[in-house]
């Protein structure tokens, strides 16, 4: 990057003044030259972009200091790439980042207008799917509070994820226009355009003597740069998000379209807007699964070029680029960058080979989100060669010169490097990305304690023995600034008047509260947040979904990505369960304690058993909350379209966590942790970091159930029969059977004949083997959950013993574990 001539160019640039006044001046001119009304006639979007851009004047100052001072230290930066992230509403995250709620609450008033009103208006941008791009969120968030420059590169999906509804109970998705209303917090920079190429083929020719290859693609596109602000909690520093959008190299023929082919002449155009979309194009035809290859390559190739030409200096030397950037594979979907950053610099800078893969193989961190095989991307070479011809020439010679090491190492076991191949044969030629990852990184992660040890023993084992310093842990965390500060206000405060505001940014100090546990008036404050954040989440929903919650519930949630291996199934096997208890007569509904279950849960497109489970469960909601004879002792609820300002809701009002998937299954899930953190007691099994969830709180804080992961591999091997579950469990049979008699599909006994027969001749995730103790363990929650006195203690333990899963903590793990980036304050 060419530094600025003019002596002014690095000047600090000064930042509106923090004062009432000074917050309505700023506000009005907003409003007037930005959105062009006046006060009186404004709109309610008016005065949200108003107020949005008002606060990121706000930041502004604080985010050219921040990138002024990384070009003047020269710091090494933390190159986040990642197809997801699941950002969440801005506002008052930006607000809380500047402490600027009180004023813009105050400055708001004077004009007559409600802050809270105006947060509301805010459409929180689609661009993850779940866990994965939530986590992505929350680790930029705490690199920016401490200090660490950080570079996020992602997707500036058009509609993102679906927008869901449910019409007659069953999944329904629509356009999830984020943008519609307008963006107030990205910079577009067209003139910072990057130009991506694909298609075509390769060549050799003769440089000054030298056999070299270039590629000669058949078509290309430009990634327009969206620069969003990613400010530090009250430090003065804002980090950057840059997310890539496509657009045709000519979008436009002039003489096509006066000759009247109107859809031609915009053709270009249309093909390179497809690839930023939507998130995740649906992959079971042809067509999608190129598009996601296009996907996947567009937003790298535009990272890696932006950061060569525009993140560092005009003379810098490419040879100490480790030195300067660690780019953190998130999943597999960004691992085509491996492959890039060697054609740049054997093709483009005419580096030798060896000296670009040493370079290429210090600049690159893999972390694995699953233990799924299925959900370890591979890629057909026929589709790769056709696409990107040049990176699977680079590919194949990667893997050969790896095979040659280990079959140097492992000379008399052909066997084992046919296993470790990145090209797999079998069942068809592909490329196997989480294999090119582990190669051509420094450091692979799990993120959680079971899952990197899983991850190591049975999803790489080849490669964990080949290199086993190369395997590493770092236990995944969420933000307290976002889902504890700003989503639980009333939790908030009160363990700021008990142990100070400094668990912000060091949420170890939580562990300050747990000697009031034992304090009566500690406890009764602490239920009445619960009650606040009910009451709350009663009110947001009613609003929202039309959805009448019965007060006085043990509030039951189970909240995440609809998957078969997070046994949504299971927990409605439970619900039926009770709801057949007391219909049979086998049980008095006045005896029965209250409790109102909440589902949420999107269901990918294609991926028709979780749309049959959401129409089961939304089919079972119906029934049951119609039915008198349950007395209001049982309630069911699914709003659509949970996302993260649901989340901000739900999860401080919840008193019990849903945390059921099959051991073995999870890698880490960050909802666990945000439940805990505010106070919810987990039922869950030994899986992901449930099991550091439950070593930290105590097995009388936490409600177990549920084979152990070797234990589910052991009936693996031995067969297991779904089936001898169901003949020998009377309730489980009973509840299953109820199912299939049409009592929740208005007689019709076929409604759900494909979820029913899933659990009982396949059951993949043993959903019926973990049946009986799952019950049993919420027996031991009814119990419980009667002594409000002994419920609340446990609530607090859960809190006080939890700060360990702070994203500020990850950060530092991966800081000094893989890294090798330092706080640059």
């Amino acid at each position: 990057m060419t530094p600025p001539t003019h002596p002014l160019a690095l000047a600090p640039v000064s930042a509106p003044p923090h004062s009432v006044d000074g917050f309505v001046k700023e506000f009005l001119r907003e409003l007037n030259t930005g959105q062009g009304v006046a006060l009186s006639r404004s709109t309610v979007n008016d005065q949200y972009l108003a107020l949005a851009r008002t606060v990121r004047h706000y930041l502004m100052a604080r985010w050219l200091e921040t990138l002024r001072h990384n070009r003047q230290s020269k710091a090494k930066y933390v190159g986040y790439l990642s197809a997801e992230y699941l950002l969440g509403r801005q506002l008052g995250n930006a607000l809380m980042a500047t402490d600027l709620n009180d004023v813009a609450e105050k400055a708001l008033a004077s004009c007559g207008l409600d802050l809270a009103t105006l947060r509301a208006q805010e459409v929180e941008p689609g661009l993850g799917n779940g866990g994965l791009g939530r986590l992505a969120a929350c680790f930029i968030d705490s690199l920016a509070t401490m200090s660490v420059p950080c570079i996020g590169y992602g997707i500036r999906y058009e509609y993102g994820i679906f927008r869901q509804t449910f019409v007659d109970g069953r999944q329904v998705e629509q356009p999830d226009t984020w943008l519609a209303l307008g963006a107030p917090w990205e910079f577009p920079h067209p003139e910072a355009a990057v130009e991506v190429d694909f298609g075509g083929y390769t060549e050799t020719y003769d440089d000054n003597g030298t056999e070299r290859t270039r590629w000669v693609p058949a078509w290309n596109v430009l990634g327009i740069p969206y620069n969003y602000m990613v400010p530090g909690y009250q430090n003065g520093r804002v980090n950057t998000l840059r997310l890539w959008s496509a657009q045709a190299t000519k979008a436009f023929d002039l003489s096509i379209f006066n000759a009247g082919d109107y859809a031609e002449a915009v053709r270009a155009q249309t093909f390179a807007e497809n690839i930023t979309k939507v998130l995740y194009p649906e992959d079971s035809t042809p067509q999608g699964k190129e598009l996601r290859l296009q996907q996947q390559y567009f937003f790298v190739a535009c990272s890696i070029r932006d950061f060569i030409e525009q993140m560092v200096e005009e003379d810098f030397d490419l040879h100490n680029l480790p030195e300067r950037i660690h780019f953190q594979l998130n999943d597999t979907h960004p691992v085509i960058a491996v492959p890039e950053l060697m054609r740049i610099l054997v093709d483009e800078k005419k580096w030798e080979w060896d000296e670009a893969w040493d370079v290429t193989r210090r600049c690159f961190a893999y972390t694995c989100h699953t233990l799924l095989p299925e959900a370890l991307e591979t890629w057909p070479t026929d589709l790769l060669g056709r696409l990107l011809p040049r990176h699977l020439e680079i590919i194949f010679r990667i893997n050969d010169e790896f095979l040659a090491e280990v079959r140097a190492a492992y000379p008399e076991d052909e066997l084992r490097a046919r296993r470790m191949s990145i090209v797999a044969d079998y069942p068809e030629r592909s490329v196997r990305m989480a294999y090119l990852a582990t190669v051509a990184g420094t450091r692979v992660n799990g993120v959680a304690a079971l899952h990197s040890q899983l991850l190591a023993e049975k999803v790489l084992p080849d490669f964990s023995s080949f290199w086993p310093d190369k395997f590493t842990n770092v236990t995944n965390g969420v933000t307290p600034r976002r889902f504890i500060k700003m989503a639980n206000p009333s939790l908030s405060e009160l363990i700021t008047d008990t142990v100070g505001p400094g668990w912000v940014t060091d949420l170890e100090r939580l562990a300050e509260l747990e000697p009031y546990a034992e304090d009566e008036d500690f406890r009764r404050a602490f239920r009445r947040t619960k009650d606040v954040n009910k009451t709350r989440l009663y009110a947001l929903l009613r609003t929202r979904d039309g959805i009448d919650l019965p007060e006085g519930h043990l509030l039951d949630v189970m909240v995440k990505r609809l998957h078969e291996y997070k046994r949504q199934t299971l927990k409605l096997l439970h619900v039926v369960t009770l709801y057949d208890r007391i219909i049979s007569g086998r049980v008095d509904p006045t005896s029965v304690l209250p409790r109102t279950v909440v589902f949420g849960a999107k269901a990918a497109p294609g991926y028709r058993m979780a749309k049959e489970i959401i129409f089961l469960a939304n089919s079972v909601a119906a029934t049951l909350n119609a039915d008198k004879r349950l007395n209001g002792r049982l309630s069911v609820a699914f709003p659509a379209n949970y996302n993260v300002t649901l989340a901000e809701k739900l999860i401080p009002a919840a008193d019990l966590s849903e945390q059921i998937s099959l051991a073995g299954m999870e890698a880490s899930g960050t909802g666990n942790m945000k439940f805990a953190l505010n106070g919810a007691l987990t039922v869950g099994t030994d899986d992901g970091a449930n099991v550091e969830i439950r070593q930290l709180v105590g097995d009388e804080n936490f409600f177990l159930f549920g084979m152990t992961e070797p234990e589910v591999s052991d009936l693996q091997a031995a067969g297991y029969h779904p089936t001898e579950y169901y003949e020998s469990n009377a309730e489980l049979k009973s509840a299953i059977d109820l199912i299939s008699s049409g009592a929740f599909s208005d007689g019709d006994r076929n409604a759900f004949e494909q979820v029913v027969s899933n659990l009982l001749y396949q059951d993949r995730f043993m959903a019926l083997a973990d049946y009986q103790s799952y019950l049993d363990a919420q027996d031991r929650v009814e119990a419980a959950y009667v002594n409000k006195e002994a419920w609340t203690k446990s609530a607090i333990r859960n809190i006080a013993r939890t700060g360990f899963f702070s994203s500020d903590r990850s950060m530092r793990d991966y800081l000094s574990r893989i890294w090798g980036a330092t706080p640059d304050r």
